[in-house]
């Protein structure tokens, strides 16, 4: 299977390193993953939009694009699940 790259957002980047370090390396865990699977269980296909991802990492979400044609994972937001989709 192919290795999938990472890139994040510069919201997202900086979302990231706000968030308290216990909580930072498991959202970041979880991105890890998604190199080696993009679409892991219990990941969710955004309705409403063309080409956006969702993964549940506890109270905090992981909304992402997955470009298959270029095997590249995009990063866009990492916030609570309250204020993830306002």
């Amino acid at each position: 299977m192919t290795e999938y790259s990472i890139t994040f957002a510069r919201s997202a980047r900086k979302e990231l390193q706000a968030l308290e370090a216990e909580t930072a390396e498991r959202v970041l865990h979880a991105i890890e993953g998604l190199a080696a699977q993009p679409r892991p269980p219990g990941c969710k296909k955004l309705r409403g939009t063309a080409d956006l991802w969702r993964l549940r990492v506890g109270d905090y979400r992981v909304v992402y694009k997955i470009d298959d044609s270029r095997c590249a994972v995009d990063v866009s937001i990492i916030r609570n699940r309250r204020d993830v989709y306002r």
